[in-house]
């Protein structure tokens, strides 16, 4: 018997997370967004390892509420990773390269930039150790010696 719902192994989701999903799929050149779901989870729990305070629940709160639950079900670490030691615990986490977490993470950065907005993200670097700037797409700024 043929039946109108959906297959169980195809989640559904709201119309922002599946456009976050394209972005993501877009940016990182993934085959299926069922990849580009796989990349949005492993670096939302990472970050989500890593955020605390205002940033955090600004952050979950500008996006989709798929997205917000993976970052907000991470109970942050207590000595934050700087952006290169970010990568490096993903990729051990996964047993991924790491030439393909660092693509992830940009990937994943970008489609959490466009949600938050330029200011939002300032904020989370403010907050964040050295090297996430680069993660994010943006020029990483160190004060002179």
């Amino acid at each position: 018997m043929i039946s109108d719902r959906p297959a169980p192994s195809r989640q559904a989701y709201g119309r922002a997370y599946e456009q976050m999903l394209d972005k993501v799929r877009y940016e990182g050149a993934y085959p299926t967004r069922e990849r580009a779901d796989e990349a949005v989870r492993l670096v939302l729990a990472g970050l989500g390892r890593q955020l605390t305070g205002d940033e955090r629940v600004d952050l979950a709160g500008s996006l989709p509420p798929e997205a917000a639950r993976v970052l907000t079900e991470q109970i942050p670490d207590r000595q934050p990773l700087t952006g290169w030691s970010f990568v490096k615990d993903l990729a051990t986490r996964t047993g991924a390269s790491l030439a393909t977490t660092r693509w992830d993470t940009g990937s994943v950065f970008s489609a959490v930039a466009a949600c938050a907005g330029p200011e939002l993200v300032t904020r989370i670097l403010q907050q964040l150790p050295t090297g996430y700037a680069l993660l994010f797409g943006r020029v990483e700024l160190v004060p002179a010696a």
